[in-house]
Parts: structure tokens; sequence; C-alpha cells
């Protein structure tokens, strides 16, 4: 098996720096050029797309500092993320007989036209249910069992990030509410992922001590 805390710990870390730039920028925009202004600019679409979108006036040192450290931290999010992912997935194929997919395609299913619809969600949703399925099979006793609804949820919320792009309207009042639309789902997204990865990580270190266990003595993460 290999270490996963570090990545979790600095997704979370990034997704949460991720988040509060976003916020900086909206409340920047909101300051300087009201509410619709700040709803369509720099948008970012957590693990899909980051656009960036920079009027034609000219910005201030603020504004282009928030956005560049934005585009940083929201591809350091990503890049953690997705090592968290392939990591968390290859951790859980060490321990079962059959798993649903090659550990490859914790990675490739996110780039994968049509493939990524439902892939990611897949085995984000196998590493859930497997590992818990797993320790409960040998008597360990996980506190708070793992919420399959948060997965759900998580990834509903991604989809309907993908078609709130797609089909943004261009300009107008349906523009707007897109825009405001899209920062409520992004800021879901970006919860919510916290959430989904801080749950697992409470549970995948019961995995590394599988094979020698204390003796006499229960594993448990209860308080």
């Amino acid at each position: 098996m290999k270490p996963n805390a570090n990545n979790a710990k600095y997704a979370i870390l990034f997704i949460w720096i991720v988040l509060a730039l976003k916020l900086a920028s909206f409340a920047s925009n909101l300051i300087q050029h009201g509410l619709p202004q700040a709803a369509q600019s720099s948008t970012f679409f957590i693990f899909k797309v980051v656009e960036v979108k920079v009027r034609a006036n000219t910005e201030s040192i603020i504004d282009i500092l928030l956005l560049i450290t934005f585009a940083i931290a929201s591809v350091a999010s990503v890049v953690f993320f997705l090592r968290w992912f392939k990591t968390a997935y290859h951790n859980l194929r060490q321990k079962i007989r059959y798993a649903g997919y090659s550990e490859g395609w914790a990675i490739g299913s996110w780039f994968i036209p049509i493939l990524n619809i439902f892939m990611p969600y897949q085995i984000m949703k196998e590493i859930y249910m497997e590992t818990e399925d797993f320790l409960i099979d040998r008597g360990y006793k996980i506190g708070r069992k793992l919420t399959l609804s948060y997965v759900g949820w998580w990834w509903a919320l991604w989809i309907l990030s993908g078609i709130r792009i797609s089909f943004s309207p261009p300009s107008g009042i349906l523009a707007v509410i897109a825009a405001i639309v899209g920062n409520v789902v992004f800021i879901l997204i970006a919860l919510v992922t916290i959430k989904v990865i801080k749950d697992y990580a409470r549970i995948e270190p019961l995995l590394q001590q599988i094979d020698n266990p204390p003796p006499h003595v229960q594993p448990s993460l209860v308080p």
C-alpha cells in the first residue's frame, strides 16, 4: 500500500484556497462593477476546466494577482485530488480480490469523453463501498459509516456544472443568472468534495492495519 494521507491533506487544503480565492474575486468584482460582472468573472469549474475571463479594460493589480493565484491553486487542487483518488484505488485493489477497473482508469477516466460522465463516479463509489464492506466483514469498527449519498451529490453537482458550462447563454440576464448558479454550484462542489475526501481519509488508515492488527485488540476509529 502507498501512503495517501498527504495527498488527502493537500487536496483539501488547495480546494479551500481555491474556494477562498473564488469568493475574494467575486467580492472584488462586486465592489468594482456590481453583481452582473462579478457573477460572470473568473469562473472555475473543479476537475474539468479552468476558465479565466479577463475584461477588456485594465484590471487592478489585486484582480490580476487573484486570477494568477487562483489558476495556480486550481491546478494544484486538481493534481492532488487525482493523486489521492488514484492512490486510494490502488490501496483498495491491494486488499480486495476483484476490482471493477484497472488502476490506470482512476486517472484516465477523467479525460476520456463519454467515459468521464460515469466512470469516475463508479470508481469513487467502489472505493467507498468496497472499503467499508472489507473492514466490516473483518470485524473492524469504523465509527461513523461512509455516507454514499455524499458521493452521489458530489457527482450530480459535477454533472450539473458541466451542463451549465455547455449551455451557458452568451449575454443578457440569462447569462447573469447562469453565472450565479454556476458560482453557487462551484461552492457546493468544493464543500462536498472536501467532505468526500475527509470521510474516506478517516477510514483508509485501517487498511494499513489489516495484515497485522494488535493481538486481542479490535482496531477502531471510534473516539
